[in-house]
């Protein structure tokens, strides 16, 4: 079966993004694209068995707990579709990953979609491929599922992530449906993973989404510049986030779905379909 690669990066410089930081944004759309090129799948198992300690003590930081977890199939292709907050620190989803991983073991490939920008930082891009982050926009999820993999995805993207405090109760999907694309084109099980407390560790004061569009942060796929308060800076903006602070996390795995019956995976028992993209994760 042929896949059909997009590239959201050339397909976003079809339509010229002006700002006044355009110029810069140009240079990295080019390294994010040179980056697209690096082989995706790199993960190393035995890296990630080094860093376990490290990311233990990062999440223990919050609290975790983590409930439903018998609901993750232990072996074979799944889609988990989960929600996010806490900007780039995204304390939630490194829960839900180690949690992947005590599930499965080393042994069974576990990947999680990531930001394409995340891959042109020199030192954080190799890092994350070696642990099983890859792209997200193109093929890559449909390859890694072809793997028997576990793929994590968080659809909102920054505009879930970034959503200001207020609205700290709300899972925000910004109608992004391309996972659910995936999930009918694999017609594997999908698990939607719930997370809550994590929007407590930064508060987010605005989206900024105007100052990003006058910044020209769409050329890189980029639509927010949130406004932040925390410390030791006060309100402050994404240039000098504030540290994270203690947050009790909790995430549940929720019952998996399958895909419509007669798919690529064969007959399933149980219908799809997909969550809301916008509602409470009381």
């Amino acid at each position: 079966m042929a896949v059909h690669v997009e590239d959201p990066i050339r397909d976003a410089g079809r339509d010229q993004v002006h700002g006044v930081l355009a110029p810069v944004m140009d240079l990295l759309s080019q390294r994010i694209s040179e980056e697209r090129a690096e082989p995706v799948f790199q993960r190393d198992t035995a890296l990630i068995s080094r860093q376990l300690g490290t990311m233990a003590r990062y999440t223990n930081l919050f609290s975790p707990e983590v409930h439903g977890l018998e609901n993750l199939p232990a072996r074979g292709p799944v889609l988990v579709v989960g929600n996010h907050s806490c900007l780039f620190y995204m304390p939630d989803a490194w829960v839900v990953g180690l949690a992947m991983l005590e599930r499965r073991g080393l042994e069974n490939p576990t990947y999680a979609l990531g930001y394409d920008l995340l891959f042109s930082i020199p030192g954080v891009g190799p890092f994350l491929r070696r642990i099983g982050v890859i792209p997200a926009g193109g093929s890559e999820a449909d390859l890694a599922l072809a793997q028997n993999a576990a793929v994590l995805v968080y659809p909102g993207g920054d505009q879930e992530a970034c959503r200001p405090w207020t609205q700290r109760d709300r899972v925000d999907l910004g109608g992004h449906k391309g996972f659910v694309r995936l999930a009918l084109r694999s017609g594997v099980p999908v698990v939607p993973v719930v997370t809550h407390g994590s929007h407590h560790a930064v508060i987010v004061l605005s989206r900024g989404e105007h100052l990003a569009r006058v910044l020209g942060l769409k050329r890189i796929r980029i639509n927010v510049f949130p406004i932040l308060v925390g410390p030791p800076f006060g309100i402050t903006s994404i240039l000098v986030p504030p540290l994270p602070m203690p947050a009790a996390i909790t995430v549940e795995f929720l019952p998996p779905s399958t895909g419509p019956p007669g798919g690529p995976r064969g007959p399933t028992t149980t219908p799809w379909s997909p969550p809301a993209t916008t509602r409470s994760a009381r």
